[in-house]
């Protein structure tokens, strides 16, 4: 939690973000993933000044353990002093205990957010789906987080002005906006109209043109005038080394040429065969693709 203190800007954790959405899709299929194309609504997190702390929390946490369909999961949750935003206990449930920082106490608008983040580690860890390393782990966790609908709590707690700042979770604004437009761009939502914070929508504008530029990489029909110039390039003197591209070509084989490219939606290696226009279809997401090999 970032709490004064300087805001990490940027995509330095970009890959492991794709990998985590890679990850979703292995770990929970298609299917379920489409159960979650509702994201939590304000109204179900609200939380005003005049609610019982405890109550309150505890009528939140209840909310987003019925948007992540963990029905048997029953939260406690209490304040401490603590240097990060909180943290939950992983037992084997169906209790489980969650502190939030002693700073919610006075930002109740937040704890929707902190306790998004902490709900989901019980969903990931009843799933036994986990990266190695804290800091990888927690990646996948705010971006499970914002791909199955709590995300925008996240990002709408960034805050920051040229006195002040605050930030939940471990991915940079620009990260979540990234993520939450990929889950946007899934949905066709719009989680914009959510936001409280002017740079949280800054944030997921930023975001949101990544996300589109993962649409406009040859193969892909999308890509642009440049992109198309350098992949013929690189197709002559193929099957050489790309370094630079998310696109790879090696022979199959038959001695004939296929390339190997990210799909945009779910970021799973798709190989298709270099012969002009193909239509292909991501196994994992069932994305259509119209590619220009």
């Amino acid at each position: 939690m970032a709490n004064g203190g300087p805001v990490e800007h940027g995509y330095p954790h970009l890959e492991t973000v794709r990998a985590a959405i890679t990850a979703l899709y292995k770990r929970l299929s298609y299917d379920t993933i489409q159960t979650f194309s509702s994201s939590v609504l304000p109204a179900d997190v609200a939380f005003c000044d005049t609610d019982d702390l405890y109550l309150g929390a505890q009528r939140v946490a209840r909310e987003l353990v019925h948007h992540y369909r963990l029905p048997d999961a029953r939260l406690i949750v209490s304040f401490r002093e603590m240097q990060h935003a909180a943290n939950v206990e992983l037992a084997a449930g169906p209790e489980y205990f969650v502190e939030l920082n002693d700073r919610f106490r006075t930002h109740r608008r937040d704890i929707g957010a902190a306790l998004a983040h902490e709900i989901m580690h019980v969903y990931l860890h009843r799933l036994d789906l986990s990266f190695p390393g804290t800091r990888d782990n927690e990646i996948l966790t705010d971006t499970a987080t914002t791909y199955l609908g709590a995300g925008w709590l996240l990002l709408d707690a960034y805050r920051e002005d040229s006195t002040s700042s605050q930030k939940l979770g471990y991915l940079t604004p620009e990260e979540f906006g990234y993520v939450l437009a990929k889950r946007a761009l899934v949905f066709h939502e719009d989680p914009s109209i959510w936001f409280t914070s002017p740079q949280a929508y800054e944030a997921y504008t930023r975001g949101m043109a990544e996300a589109r530029h993962d649409e406009q990489q040859p193969p892909l029909t999308g890509a642009g005038w440049a992109g198309r110039r350098r992949y013929a390039r690189d197709r002559r003197h193929a099957p050489g080394p790309q370094p630079g591209v998310p696109y790879t070509f090696t022979p199959d084989g038959g001695g004939r040429l296929r390339v190997s490219f990210p799909c945009p939606t779910c970021h799973q290696k798709i190989r298709v065969p270099v012969r002009g226009r193909v239509r292909a279809r991501c196994a994992l997401c069932r994305t259509v693709l119209e590619c220009d090999t």
